[in-house]
């Protein structure tokens, strides 16, 4: 499987896809449920799983301006969905704080 390249700035590389979307249209419905079946990860789910389920609407994010040390902004950068690793960070924090 191909690894993804995000792209950097001024940088022409384009991402390549890890999903093989046309062999995966090329699978019968019989070939997916055994690799789905396969799949250590994969867990059924029934009825009773989806008795409380709720949907939950992704709150809307903020664009902000914020100074951070260059080089832990360089740390963060080194991977794909670095805003997102940090917003879930700052929110971890958040969460272990409430009583303030």
């Amino acid at each position: 499987m191909k690894t993804n390249r995000a792209r950097t700035k001024g940088s022409s590389r384009k991402r390549t896809p890890a999903t093989d979307w046309n062999k995966l249209r090329r699978l019968s419905p019989t070939r997916i449920r055994e690799g789905i079946a396969a799949d250590p990860d994969a867990r059924p789910t029934d009825a009773d799983f989806w008795k409380n389920a709720k949907v939950v609407m992704p709150t809307p994010k903020e664009i902000v301006t914020m100074r951070l040390d260059a080089d832990l902004l360089r740390w963060f950068r080194q991977h794909r969905g670095y805003q997102t690793r940090i917003n879930a960070i700052l929110r971890a924090y958040m969460q272990a704080n409430e009583s303030y």
